[in-house]
């Protein structure tokens, strides 16, 4: 929010306005649709889980409806979770990327990034690790690759083959 209105007018937002916008985002992201859930996904997370490879959700949200929803839909807990409230430069920075490393004590050559959006992807190759991407929606393959993933796949299932799981 902060960085939106710096860049949008030219100033510092007030805190008056950054608890007034975030208070309507919680407003909306309640009232609205509980997103589907990507097929195959709680089961891809089981895999990795059952692995023995740590789980870290990297997202620019702090809605506490997206929070309780990875938690009741996938098990992930708060301590497993960045969100925008745990950062000070959201994607494409690669700050929340690197907090995710820390969170599961990993060095970026060991880890591995399963993203849906091209910030996301900027951010977590910006941070040093390797990145793929699930194409959820209505963006054209390419523009996932030119963001920088390694390899963009169509549905869980290819990159459950992709990780031998």
């Amino acid at each position: 929010i902060k960085q939106g209105i710096q860049k949008i007018e030219n100033r510092e937002a007030t805190e008056e306005e950054i608890n007034n916008i975030y208070k309507e985002k919680t407003r909306l992201m309640h009232n609205a649709a509980k997103a589907d859930m990507v097929p195959g996904m709680k089961e891809l997370m089981n895999s990795i889980r059952n692995s023995g490879i740590n789980i870290i959700v990297v997202t620019g949200s702090s809605q506490p409806a997206l929070l309780d929803q990875l938690r009741n839909d996938f098990g992930v807990e708060r301590r497993e979770v960045v969100s925008g409230e745990d950062v000070k430069t959201g994607k494409p920075d690669p700050e929340p990327y690197y907090i995710g490393l820390k969170k599961a004590d990993c060095r970026p050559e060991n880890a591995i990034v399963v993203e849906n959006a091209p910030l996301g992807i900027k951010s977590a190759v910006k941070a040093g690790i390797y990145t793929i991407a699930i194409n959820t929606g209505p963006l054209e393959n390419e523009l996932l690759t030119r963001a920088g993933a390694s390899k963009v796949f169509e549905n869980t299932a290819e990159i459950r083959e992709f990780l031998n799981l």
